[in-house]
């Protein structure tokens, strides 16, 4: 059975004590979530060690947004796997657009990301999804089509157990607007149907495929609800406890 996750990417959001504030509003309503729901929380490099710290005790799991291929070297400001693993972090998001858009991120630094992730026994949060151009233009299962070839079906079926997925539509991340659950389902249906044939049926069911792009808690449960959508990578709603515990209340 596929797992049931709702993760908080906190983006470029909370300092120290923002952090602890909303780390101690979680663990104090945590008991109202369903345990068949996992949490993820991702907050920025420099929160992190806190918030392993904090969340030690609980079920949550914390995440990094980011992180270099390269296991050390003369790459100032950035962060590599050694070094999450060496406070406690196992899992990293990996291609979400903002960090495609940006920074520049192209498929060939992501599959050393991805790579190297692996390797280091990392689970990853791979992010795909289209602009709203492509959307206009009717290339959007083209887009995402191309960023699952091009960053992941290389890699061998076993990898595959350390992977979710994100489908986040580039025009509804942080705009306010939504896909609609159909939208959302069509896309995750086309993704696992591409696993599928790139591998087979049983990697594919087996694959978790969030959704991402203003998901909040009036919305979640009409989303959730749709065969093939597992959870949400949810942004602004993740830096409020209530609407966070509330969305992962939605399956």
């Amino acid at each position: 059975m596929r797992q049931k996750i709702v993760a908080g990417n906190w983006k470029m959001n909370c300092d120290l004590e923002e952090t602890k504030t909303l780390l101690k509003a979680l663990k104090s309503k945590l008991d109202s979530v369903d345990p068949a729901v996992n949490l993820i929380v991702a907050p920025s490099f420099t929160n992190l060690l806190p918030a392993v710290e904090m969340l030690k005790d609980t079920s949550i799991e914390v995440a990094a947004q980011n992180m270099h291929p390269k296991p050390n070297g003369p790459y100032t400001g950035e962060v590599s796997a050694k070094m999450l693993s060496s406070i406690g972090v196992k899992t990293v998001i990996l291609g979400h657009s903002e960090r495609r858009k940006y920074f520049g991120e192209t498929k060939a630094l992501l599959n050393d990301k991805v790579n190297t992730a692996l390797t280091q026994n990392f689970k990853v949060i791979f992010c795909v999804g289209e602009s709203l151009a492509a959307r206009q233009d009717k290339q959007h299962f083209q887009v995402v089509q191309s960023q699952l070839k091009g960053s992941l079906f290389y890699l061998s079926k076993k990898n595959w157990e350390h992977l979710i997925l994100a489908y986040e539509p580039v025009w509804a991340i942080g705009t306010g607007e939504t896909a609609t659950a159909q939208q959302a389902q069509e896309m995750h249906a086309f993704i696992r149907e591409e696993i599928a044939q790139n591998y087979d049926q049983q990697t594919a069911d087996q694959v978790t495929i969030l959704y991402g792009g203003s998901v909040k808690p009036g919305n979640a449960q009409e989303l959730f609800s749709q065969k093939d959508v597992d959870g949400g990578l949810i942004g602004g709603a993740a830096l409020n406890a209530d609407d966070f515990l509330n969305i992962a209340n939605c399956f």
